[in-house]
């Protein structure tokens, strides 16, 4: 149709998805820091590995699978293959190392961080896109490398200043569960509905008691009016796990105080962390530990519990818990998962525990999806987004840089140039030190790229980006060998105190004329040094 006007697309993000803000992504930035420094500390080296990974390598591991694709987005390519955006970082690392196994050190430590998809539903703080950021060792088959992940991601919390008694490491066994499994009639023939359980339980802190009850029974309805099929349990199954799930209720021990120097042998330490069983196994004449799953994975907890005791992480750092799950179908021994316990308000305004931020385990079948050999793998995730909420609550969140951009204002078009060269002298000069090495922390320096014509809009502007400092030469400025440099963060505070308007113009509040030549600029530099340093307390 003539005259028809194109119609306007919407700016809208897509649900599932967020945009981040500069000062998000710069906090985030001072996170992965910390965090890598604690996983380098423990001998693990950086691997990057792709966002899309073919479908088939991904493996059909994911939890709440009840989306399209199988809860993952996915592509064909024009070769005919499905290709899927990682749902994590540990099925990929899989492919990587079954890819790359003869060149790499057994065992292999690496570490990795980025985002990861799911094709889910979205809700309050549930997002199709966030980042984690993994650690993992393959190639390793003693639960002495579990322990060690345990004792990392305590390390971690506490590099991130969250003190003790804000966190736990929580930790349990696949092993086990598997076991009490078996007491209730679930054997390996049954895995699907295994899994299900499994995922039902997994969900005890989000949904809590009555609500796993409900997906271990007949279904539980959402507030959405969704409603999730449960694994279709009797009352008395329901019954042994909701108890089992209790601590207090299994009795799990920990030493009070563990005492190096008796130095007991590995070996026999054998059914001591799970000693009291829920009352309804009593009741019906079921021993547990005459179940060997269940043996091995008691024996399993007792170990982490002693390795980590005899490092100095006693059960306020890492604590040994049968409701810990993990959704995953591929844990298969240790699982465990680093939980926050100070309070938090939650969209509800509700005040709830902040639960978990990351969480891992071992999987020692994974690898070996893609070879003809076992390969033994155990790892920890955390997660990024999650985390970076809870320091953001604790107030331990470093949002902002150490300064704005230092802005060369622009007085005439025709002099650009000149403004360019001004600029490119102090980036030069304020971001190296006097030997000539570049400074830890940047000192961001810019050219105003905007209309020029409105002087005042480019001190709005600058002081938008928290700018320290500006850079004026107007014609007059140019002929006297001269440069204007106004403190901001000074002027603010000047012109607080000064009421008349001659009286304002007469003070220039904040205003410096100094000296400035092309091939001479130092007195300009120094005189934004001192302004960075006065505004820093005289730090740098």
């Amino acid at each position: 149709m003539v005259g028809k006007k194109p119609k306007r697309v919407t700016a809208r993000v897509p649900r599932g998805f967020v945009d981040r803000s500069a000062s998000d992504l710069r906090a985030q930035d001072a996170m992965l820091a910390k965090i890598r420094r604690v996983y380098e500390t423990y001998g693990f080296e950086p691997v990057e590995t792709p966002v899309f990974e073919y479908t088939d390598a991904l493996g059909k591991f994911l939890p709440d699978s009840d989306r399209p694709n199988e809860g993952v987005f996915s592509i064909e390519d024009d070769d005919e293959q499905w290709m899927s955006l990682r749902y994590d970082l540990t099925a990929p690392l899989a492919r990587y190392v079954a890819e790359n196994f003869e060149a790499l050190p057994k065992p292999y430590r690496s570490y990795r961080a980025g985002y990861v998809f799911r094709n889910e539903k979205p809700g309050p703080g549930r997002f199709r896109q966030f980042m984690q950021f993994d650690a993992d060792i393959v190639g390793a088959p003693n639960v002495s490398a579990d322990a060690e992940m345990a004792m990392m991601m305590a390390d971690t919390m506490e590099a991130l200043g969250i003190p003790r008694g804000q966190y736990v490491i929580r930790v349990n066994n696949r092993k086990v569960l598997d076991g009490v499994l078996e007491a209730i009639g679930l054997g390996e023939e049954d895995a699907e509905r295994r899994l299900t359980v499994l995922r039902a339980i997994d969900k005890l802190d989000k949904f809590g008691v009555e609500g796993v009850r409900l997906l271990l029974g007949k279904g539980r309805k959402d507030e959405s009016g969704d409603f999730t099929p449960g694994a279709g349990l009797g009352t008395a199954g329901i019954d042994v796990l909701i108890e089992f799930l209790d601590a207090s209720s299994v009795g799990v021990v920990h030493s009070a105080a563990f005492e190096p120097k008796e130095n007991p042998k590995l070996a026999d330490m054998k059914g001591g962390v799970l000693r009291k069983m829920p009352a309804t196994l009593v009741h019906n004449k079921i021993d547990l530990h005459a179940n060997q799953k269940f043996s091995d994975g008691e024996a399993e907890l007792d170990q982490i519990r002693l390795l980590s005791e005899m490092a100095g992480y006693g059960p306020d750092r890492i604590r040994i818990d049968p409701s810990v799950v993990r959704g995953l179908e591929y844990y298969t021994g240790p699982v465990f998962e680093a939980e926050l316990l100070f309070p938090v308000t939650n969209e509800k305004g509700e005040v709830v525990r902040f639960g978990s931020v990351g969480g891992g385990g071992r999987y020692d079948g994974l690898v070996s999806r893609f070879m003809s050999q076992p390969v033994p793998a155990t790892g920890f995730s955390i997660g990024v987004s999650r985390l970076m909420t809870a320091l953001k609550n604790l107030g331990r969140l470093e949002t902002s840089r150490r300064t704005g951009p230092v802005v060369v204002t622009v007085m005439d078009r025709d002099r650009m140039a000149d403004y360019q060269a001004m600029a490119t002298q102090l980036r030069n000069a304020l971001n190296t030190d006097e030997a000539g090495n570049p400074t830890e922390v940047p000192v961001p320096v810019e050219v105003f790229q905007g209309n020029p014509k409105q002087f005042g809009k480019q001190l709005q502007y600058a002081d938008r980006r928290d700018a320290p400092c500006v850079i004026i030469q107007g014609g007059d400025e140019k002929a006297a060998g001269k440069v204007q440099v106004k403190d901001l963060a000074l002027g603010k505070e000047l012109s607080a105190q000064i009421t008349d308007n001659a009286e304002w113009r007469e003070a220039r509040a904040g205003q410096e004329m100094v000296d400035y030549a092309p091939e001479s600029p130092d007195a300009m530099i120094a005189a934004v040094r001192a302004i960075l340093s006065r505004q820093s307390g005289g730090k740098g």
